[in-house]
């Protein structure tokens, strides 16, 4: 087995003037390897729990990880880890995570350090939860994509956007909060988050990018998911009929990592996951 190389914080330019924190994981050697990016979710980050232990799990059978902090999710430079500028999570949005997961595309594809090392031919993506919606926008939109997971993602963007009843509430105060569970942080959401949304409604339909996506798409999810629903899996699925749908037993939300994640080795729901993906994309592979 070829040893892993692991570059942590790459710094390059984001669109909105904020910058995109970029690691990447692959093994030492001549091989072109197909690419891998990873989108994290709401409330998440690069380096949360079990991520890159999953990295290096991919690196290690040929691919070419990236894996990167949006640059709206909280983030900083010289913190990528939670959530020091709740400014910049309290404006993040959809189109904004779309930007920078093109950002990245761009970058990988385009970047002399590993032109020797990637196959521009063989891009997937994962989207993890709120991502899992983002990568299948993407994947519809830009031909570059040649697969695309989602792990117990979302199929809607609009019943999570706001509820009829505290719109008004919302638009007059300008923000809402919720409160992060683990940091215990009360966390903004400015209104110009609702606003983008409705901008870009028909572009952020996860229903139409998995009804007219060309390219393979797997969907995992946990069954025993208590944050996104497993229905949700299952109307991707629906949508697309030449998608590939997993249902990973015992499995929550996050497939049984937790942050920080202090072992050595994935927790089992995770690595059945991360087994059927290595699968998925090899075999379709170019």
């Amino acid at each position: 087995m070829s040893k892993v190389i692991i570059t942590k914080n790459i710094v390059i330019p984001g669109k909105h003037h904020k910058p995109i924190l970029v690691d990447v994981f692959c093994a030492k050697n001549d091989d072109r390897k197909p690419i891998i990016i990873f989108c994290h979710g709401y409330k998440g980050f690069k380096d949360w729990g079990a991520w890159n232990l999953m990295a290096k799990t991919f690196a290690e059978v040929g691919f070419l990880f990236v894996k990167f902090n949006f640059s709206y999710n909280g983030g900083t430079i010289d913190q990528p880890v939670d959530f020091p500028d709740l400014e910049a999570f309290g404006n993040n949005n959809y189109s904004k995570e779309l930007d920078d997961l093109e950002s990245v595309i761009d970058w990988i594809s385009h970047n002399h350090e590993f032109k020797k090392e990637v196959d521009v031919n063989n891009i997937t993506l994962i989207g993890h939860s709120r991502a899992g919606g983002i990568v299948l926008i993407k994947a519809e939109e830009d031909s570059r994509i040649h697969s695309v997971i989602s792990l117990a993602g979302v199929s809607d963007f609009e019943n999570r956007t706001s509820t009829t009843g505290e719109l008004e509430r919302w638009k007059k105060e300008g923000v809402k909060y919720i409160i992060n569970g683990r940091t215990k942080q009360k966390m903004p959401h400015y209104y110009q988050f609702y606003e983008d949304f409705i901008a870009n409604k028909s572009r952020l339909s996860i229903k139409r990018a998995a009804t007219n996506l060309k390219v393979p798409n797997l969907i995992i999810h946990g069954e025993r998911d208590t944050s996104i629903a497993i229905e949700e899996a299952r109307t991707l699925h629906a949508w697309n009929s030449q998608s590939e749908l997993k249902i990973i037993e015992d499995a929550n939300h996050v497939f049984g990592a937790s942050h920080p994640w202090e072992q050595s080795i994935l927790p089992l729901p995770l690595q059945t996951a991360a087994n059927c993906m290595i699968t998925f994309i090899k075999s379709n592979i170019r």
